[in-house]
């Protein structure tokens, strides 16, 4: 691996260290090299707090060393005051005379500034090293700015003949588990790592969950559902007021505590109407977690970027149909006798 491509690539590693606790900004990662040794490395903490390059800068012991420094940065330092100061101004108050960027910053506010203040300032900035690893890195964030609506995972569980639930009589029957305990665990970690989730008025109704972060440590997302009719029992854990909730819904509804009933159009497709909520209150991802007729539905629209769909090794012989879908695998993952498969949407 060539040099520089070294130093970036730690500043990734860096980088994804922030993975759920950053949102809405980007995970960045940074190192100061001086002579061929990294003197200062940093990473953005937390949604809010300093930013990697301000981390890194402020780790150098000798703050004499920066005026003959490389500073590598995965993502373009920032050129404008938002919860903090602009980055760009940092780098050229320590003289730094190098820079290297993985990749330009999409959002409208930077996009290009902060590399341009910097040149003004006589640094020298070299931009794209390892572009496509800092973009799939920051793949939620890029969607959000580029194609202005959140990031969609879609999740779910099928047994080894192909069901995602059995035909229950809608008594209280609670759902037969398919996966194991360290498929839960890993379930549990990718909602702490996302912003909101998002499942049917059937699915609430009949499986009554509390799509909250209980087998792993980490933040709680936005739990949302489709309630059309107003249907659904205020006894459900949706409204226990255990995490911010979302109700998607026709109807005129009393606000409850945390949770917050959002009136959309049902006459045509909502998932469009509710992408665009979830943008236009800054939630770049969203886990969909079905069940089955949700899933089909947004599969069936295109409007899908990643699934994650984990494979027991029940057979239930019959029962409701998992989803049928397509992309590009990117990731096989044993869990014991559970698998779990990751893909992408080929068509995006």
């Amino acid at each position: 691996m060539a040099t520089d491509q070294k130093y970036m690539q730690r500043s990734l590693e860096l980088a994804a260290l922030g993975l759920g606790d950053v949102a809405p900004n980007p995970m960045v990662g940074c190192v100061v090299v001086h002579d061929g040794k990294i003197i200062g490395e940093g990473y953005h903490q937390k949604y809010g707090d300093a930013h990697a390059e301000v981390n890194a800068i402020r780790s150098v012991k000798n703050k004499e060393l920066l005026s003959e420094s490389t500073l590598y940065v995965t993502l373009e330092p920032c050129a404008h005051f938002g919860k903090t100061p602009p980055c760009s101004d940092l780098i050229i108050e320590n003289r730094i005379p190098k820079v290297v960027v993985g990749t330009i910053d999409p959002f409208a506010e930077v996009a290009g500034k902060g590399i341009e203040k910097m040149r003004k300032a006589g640094i020298d900035v070299e931009v794209g090293m390892l572009e496509n690893e800092c973009r799939e890195l920051n793949r939620r964030f890029f969607t959000f700015h580029e194609k202005k609506r959140p990031y969609i995972f879609l999740k779910w569980a099928q047994t080894a003949d192909g069901f995602i639930d059995r035909e229950r009589n809608g008594n209280g029957e609670k759902p037969a588990w398919i996966t194991n305990e360290l498929a839960r665990r890993l379930v549990h970690k990718q909602r702490s790592e996302e912003a909101a989730i998002l499942i049917g008025t059937n699915t609430a109704e009949k499986d009554n969950p509390s799509l909250t972060v209980r087998e792993w440590k980490g933040n709680q997302p936005y739990r949302m559902t489709l309630d059309r009719t107003g249907r659904l029992s205020p006894d459900l854990h949706l409204f226990d007021g255990a995490a911010p909730t979302v109700i998607f819904t026709a109807t005129e509804a009393e606000p409850k505590t945390l949770v917050e009933f959002v009136p959309i159009d049902f006459s045509n497709d909502p998932l469009p109407l509710i992408m665009d909520h979830l943008y236009r209150n800054n939630i770049q991802s969203v886990i969909i977690e079905g069940g089955a007729r949700l899933l089909t539905s947004v599969i069936s629209s295109g409007l899908w970027d990643e699934a994650h769909v984990y494979f027991g090794n029940q057979f239930f012989g019959k029962g409701i149909k998992a989803p049928q879908i397509s992309g590009k695998i990117i990731d096989v993952e044993q869990l014991d006798e559970c698998r779990l498969t990751v893909m992408r949407n080929a068509d995006k």
